[in-house]
């Protein structure tokens, strides 16, 4: 029997009711297709957070290096200021794991309705593939008052080191900056990553996004990248799309999409209208990979902490999640297994939960995809 080793961060506000339910079903199917998992539990947090000042510890890490995957529910807190816990737990684990892909399904199941006129499952069915690492989002800018100052900034990453060196002089007032970086080998390996997905999922069109029209440093070499890779993968075709068109054809024509590849903001912009066109954040399942190491998923959704301890969240990103990490960890058809019962039970429509128009608990959607698993 195999053995998988999980570590279960459940987070923040709803966060441990959904990985409660993606946890069921995951033991569930483990069960079915004969394999084990052994869950690590962390308490990293809001709560944590707030009783120990720590958001991390390395030795927390090091051990999770010795695991295959993380699962993690939602994190944020309104007694947390604004981005502590997202820096300094999630961005902190996609550095330090180098996650440099963050996947995005983009399904539409049958039974969900679509806010988009006249658009079906076939219409709505592609991959978003986001670069995770760099960009704007790396974290180095400042804030600086009227007058002169002197910014040594510095990112490190697997791949290289960089260091900035600032004189800024701010003349008659204080001013804000963010410094985004994007390299040759970083573009280059989420860009590789796209087109294999293509290949796997037999698709014939990758499309690229950017605005190399206005940020023409950064974006253009993103588009020289892209296009060197492209040679390598005959039988796919290309293209470019910026930013702000590409939300306005999601809306359009999303059956135009295959597999779509971003930098890190505006991947983070686009996945969250294509969870919207498939149905709304609880439907919305994402993972944080690193192909030869470890990777992390989680619902794309917030935490939600209004509705913390209510039962009634809907679980089926979070357990969708945990389908996407167990393909990720080898275990294929207990994936599929996973999607099939998700599908399934959407489909009948007997369980709903309040975001879907129904009355069914967190809990009565976490049992509902169980038993489903087990006919």
């Amino acid at each position: 029997m195999k053995n998988h080793k999980i570590a279960l961060i459940p987070g923040d506000g709803i966060g441990p009711e959904i990985i409660a339910e993606g946890r069921k079903v995951i033991d569930a199917v483990s069960d079915k297709e004969n394999f084990k998992i052994k869950w690590t539990p962390y308490p990293f947090g809001a709560d944590h957070y707030l009783a120990t000042k720590e958001l991390l510890n390395e030795e927390a890490l090091k051990e999770i290096s010795g695991m295959d995957a993380i699962y993690l529910g939602a994190l944020g807190d309104p007694r947390v200021q604004p981005g502590v816990l997202e820096k300094g737990v999630l961005l902190a684990l996609r550095f330090y794991f180098d996650e440099y892909v963050n996947l995005r399904p983009i399904k539409l199941l049958e039974g969900i309705e679509c806010p988009l006129r006249n658009k079906t499952p076939k219409d709505i069915d592609f991959h978003v593939v986001r670069e995770n690492t760099e960009d704007f989002y790396v974290g180095i800018g400042g804030h600086i008052p009227e007058g002169k100052s002197k910014q040594h900034l510095e990112v490190k990453r697997s791949l290289y080191n960089v260091k900035f060196g600032l004189d800024i002089e701010a003349d008659g007032d204080e001013l804000a900056y963010q410094i985004g970086v994007i390299s040759s080998k970083g573009s280059r390996r989420v860009i590789k990553y796209a087109f294999d997905l293509a290949r796997k999922k037999r698709k014939t069109r990758v499309t690229a996004v950017d605005k190399a029209n206005v940020l023409t440093n950064m974006y253009s070499l993103w588009r020289k990248v892209f296009a060197e890779v492209a040679q390598d993968y005959k039988g796919i075709e290309t293209e470019y799309n910026f930013v702000d068109a590409i939300t306005m054809w999601f809306v359009k024509q999303p059956e135009w999409y295959q597999v779509v590849v971003a930098p890190n903001m505006f991947g983070d912009i686009i996945t969250d209208l294509g969870a919207m066109i498939q149905g709304g954040l609880g439907l919305a399942p994402g993972g944080n990979i690193n192909p030869d190491g470890i990777s992390m998923f989680e619902p794309i959704h917030g935490s939600a902490p209004k509705y913390k301890g209510m039962n009634r969240a809907n679980p089926i990103a979070t357990i969708w999640a945990g389908a996407l990490m167990l393909d990720e960890i080898g275990e294929e058809k207990a994936a599929n297994d996973v999607v099939r019962a998700i599908e399934e039970i959407i489909k009948e429509g007997d369980v709903k939960t309040k975001d879907l128009g129904g009355t069914a608990t967190t809990s009565d959607m976490g049992d509902a995809i169980v038993s489903k698993l087990k006919e």
